[in-house]
């Protein structure tokens, strides 16, 4: 397997920091090194001074097909409350960073791919990027903050839908429910994402990590409140019968039988 350094690839251009998913046979789906990582990456652009943007983008077709389903199905409780642990490290090191965040994403952003796009604070989609909250097509509750992150961009209504649904949201749509920033095609995506980033990078840093902070308090419940909650609600999936019965179906690429339980 490729090293931590090659699933997630780091560079710094001047003011802005660079962090590219790199696992592109897999559509990059998560694995626990690439969280372990990507939480490592977050906190060291955070305490880089000549850090004052960054772009979140990924090689190949998709930016993040969720987690690695091969990796799932036979958790125990240490297990499960560890995988969830490196998740929350991993998405509140992305949440808490004070600069700015531009997200470049294309092909599938689904899962805990999504959850990441939607911790950045700028998300630029190609035209061929399409979003899904697949959790509950293995038997599990949304994770990575995916539901307190949608509901505060779409509210509860329309969020509820897209979990309980696991549709797949369009680029277009996306954009036009105020989930993307811009739509654009493919060739010009990561051009237009990183000459924002340089434009955020000759900014006023201070002010925007003071922006930032101000934003975080419009909303009554605190990211790390609601991960505890999460963490109880996803650990109990994780042992359960359904999330068993998702992983072999879609390891054996049939429809799965839930049985509720």
């Amino acid at each position: 397997m490729a090293s931590e350094d090659e699933l997630v690839q780091y560079r710094r251009d001047g003011g802005v920091a660079v962090i590219r998913l790199n696992r592109p046979e897999r559509l990059n789906a998560l694995i626990d090194p690439m969280r372990e990582r990507l939480a490592d990456l977050f906190q060291q652009a955070n305490r880089d001074a000549e850090v004052r943007a960054v772009v979140l983008c990924a090689a190949g077709r998709a930016f993040c097909a969720s987690g690695d389903v091969s990796t799932m199905g036979d958790f125990t409780v240490a297990s499960a409350r560890e995988r969830l642990q490196l998740a929350h490290r991993m998405i509140t090191a992305l949440a808490e960073l004070d600069k700015p965040v531009v997200a470049a994403v294309q092909g599938a952003v689904a899962g805990i791919g999504w959850s990441m796009a939607l911790a950045c604070d700028v998300v630029y989609a190609a035209q061929s990027a399409y979003f899904s909250q697949v959790f509950r097509n293995v038997g599990l509750a949304p994770d990575g903050g995916a539901i307190y992150f949608l509901a505060q961009n779409i509210g509860l209504l329309r969020a509820k839908e897209m979990v309980l649904s696991g549709r797949k949201v369009g680029a277009q749509e996306a954009y036009e429910l105020g989930l993307v920033s811009r739509v654009l095609p493919p060739d010009a995506l990561e051009p237009a994402a990183l000459e924002l980033a340089v434009q955020l990078a000759g900014g006023p840093t201070l002010a925007y990590a003071y922006g930032k902070r101000m934003f975080k308090q419009v909303y009554a419940q605190a990211l790390a409140s609601y991960l505890d909650v999460e963490a109880w609600a996803q650990s109990a999936a994780l042992m359960s019968a359904d999330h068993r019965e998702g992983v072999e179906a879609f390891l054996a690429k049939r429809a799965p039988v839930f049985q509720g339980r």
